[in-house]
């Protein structure tokens, strides 16, 4: 069962930081930092409610269960469904018939860019 120095690395990770920025915008040091990803402390409120202002999902982060609104998307991928979301329908339909075509087709260099 992951613990909740594995959900905060794996929050970490998702948001795109390096341990020494997360460490950083959440006011604690590296050591700090590493211990928590490694179960050996407990992250105190401060430092939760520092990384929820970083979009880490504190609650995931805790029990496991995603905030309700949040997502495992990483910021790229939020950002690609934002694109989306705000293209005219033209723009959108043919953004759905690359995206077919890529998944349907094995495209040289998409596997080293996934």
């Amino acid at each position: 069962m992951p613990t909740i120095g594995n959900r905060l690395r794996e929050e970490r990770e998702r948001i795109g930081m390096s341990q020494a920025a997360m460490a950083e915008i959440c006011g604690v040091t590296m050591r700090s930092q590493r211990n928590y990803e490694k179960d050996e402390r407990l992250p105190d409120a401060s430092y939760l409610a520092a990384a929820t202002q970083a979009r880490a999902d504190v609650l995931y982060v805790l029990t496991g269960q995603r905030s309700p609104g949040m997502s495992s998307l990483t910021p790229e991928e939020s950002a690609l469904l934002d694109n989306y979301r705000h293209s005219p329908e033209a723009a959108r339909a043919a953004l759905r018939a690359t995206s077919d075509l890529f998944a349907k087709h094995d495209c040289p260099g998409a596997a080293e860019s996934a």
